[in-house]
């Protein structure tokens, strides 16, 4: 077993990605029945959270639905074009090649702001590539699309002033 694949069994590390990839159906289920529903979510080891003004009661079909939807495998719900994974991705490499072009720069202030245009020109290029190197990342490391024998034991809700959020706790069987 490699190190990476031990480090992605350790019990906390497996529940999270399992409850990324029913955070992930969940949203896309709830997407397709409300379009322009604007939500976000979030997920750890003991279940994950969904942000935004959605019904309780349609958030658990939703959750229900995605539940039984991947434990029947339909591993492509696991996996959301949104998710942070593929932006943070983008953003480090993006960053990265930023920096490396910052770093060669040399003199003054007005030389530097000539490497302005390579700076701008990488950095979309890194973007451009981040994107899809994130969803490989997402579907390698911080998503398990096999959620085994995951039950959703209570979702709460928390009304704040503008938005609602709701936090969904599992456990395993």
């Amino acid at each position: 077993m490699s190190l990476l694949q031990s480090l992605l069994s350790i019990s906390p590390v497996s529940r999270t990605r399992r409850h990324h990839a029913l955070e992930h159906a969940t949203l896309q289920i709830l997407a397709r029945k409300q379009p322009g529903l604007s939500l976000f979510g979030y997920s750890d080891a003991r279940g994950f959270w969904v942000v935004g003004n959605v019904a309780t009661e349609t958030l658990r079909d939703a959750v229900d639905e995605a539940l039984a939807r991947l434990q029947n495998g339909e591993t492509g719900l696991a996996f959301h074009p949104n998710c942070g994974t593929n932006y943070a991705v983008a953003g480090m490499l993006a960053g990265s090649l930023a920096w490396l072009v910052m770093a060669f720069s040399q003199g003054s202030w007005r030389r530097r702001l000539q490497d302005w245009p390579v700076v701008v020109a990488l950095s979309t290029i890194g973007f451009m590539f981040g994107l899809p190197l994130g969803y490989k990342f997402q579907q390698a490391v911080t998503v398990e699309p096999r959620p085994g024998a995951l039950k959703v034991v209570e979702i709460r809700v928390l009304q704040g002033r503008l938005v609602r959020s709701h936090r969904i706790l599992t456990r395993d069987l």
